[in-house]
């Protein structure tokens, strides 16, 4: 009979992780994963294509690159923005990001949300529609690929309005309709409610999405400008509930000048 002190140990060791362990799915694994000779899924491997020859980007994708991101930072020499541009960006950078709208848990629009969030999206993908789930704050976004184009006055949003095309292997997404509200990146680059961005999306392997990004908008930037980020796959991950504005107690910690 072991001792007093060990049973008690055990209780409190199982009554800590049984909530833990009782919310977990019993997952398969991925069906179709090009595996390594020890079974294991091979990253390498080949990506994908669905029933009309396309790859499939299905799949949950998180960013490379987690906190503090500079979105320009693979950009060759300086983003070209305007005196307006690099007013509001000084600012910014003066203030200590105080004013950045995601520490009030507000959406952190495109392409910050995919490209440079530290939290993973969900591709799914059908032939008339690719929806982007995002964990971050529990939003999507829908790119229509059914030739649809937008109006010319839209109703302003947080993520804008996005249409997607093939040219050959990219999945090439146009997205417009912007409000004026979310920042690029961490740091705090701008955009007015002029911007259009293109997103093109290729996947080289099972385990890779490169996505070349390039920012169009006349009232911040003198020219359009792109970069690229990577995207890795997690095979067997799922996207977990995500309520920002629940007991949240940093804001009123963001000190400016």
């Amino acid at each position: 009979m072991g001792s007093p002190l060990r049973h008690v140990s055990v209780l409190i060791f199982v009554s800590l992780i049984a909530p833990h362990l009782s919310a977990q799915w019993i997952k398969p694994q991925p069906p179709g994963a090009p595996r390594t000779a020890d079974g294991k899924i091979d990253p390498r491997g080949p990506a994908p294509r669905t029933a009309d020859g396309k790859p499939d980007l299905s799949g949950m994708w998180f960013s490379t690159i987690k906190f503090n991101t500079n979105l320009a930072a693979e950009f060759k020499g300086d983003v070209p923005m305007t005196a307006w541009g690099k007013a509001l960006y000084d600012e910014r950078r003066g203030n200590n990001s105080k004013d950045d709208p995601e520490t009030v848990c507000l959406p952190a629009g495109v392409p910050r949300t995919t490209a440079a969030g530290a939290l993973p999206s969900r591709i799914v993908q059908t032939p008339g529609m690719i929806v982007i789930l995002h964990e971050t704050k529990m939003i999507f976004r829908q790119v229509y690929m059914d030739g649809r184009t937008l109006q010319k006055d839209p109703n302003p949003t947080w993520m804008g309005y996005s249409t997607g095309s093939w040219d050959g292997d990219a999945l090439v997404v146009k997205t417009t309709g912007f409000n004026d509200k979310t920042w690029l990146d961490d740091v705090g680059h701008p955009h007015s409610d002029k911007m259009i961005v293109t997103e093109r999306y290729r996947r080289s392997d099972y385990g890779r999405l490169t996505l070349d990004i390039t920012v169009e908008d006349e009232v911040a930037y003198t020219r359009p400008w792109t970069t690229t980020q990577e995207l890795r796959l997690d095979p067997t991950g799922d996207l977990i509930e995500y309520v920002c504005t629940e007991n949240e107690r940093d804001a009123r910690h963001s000190i400016g000048k």
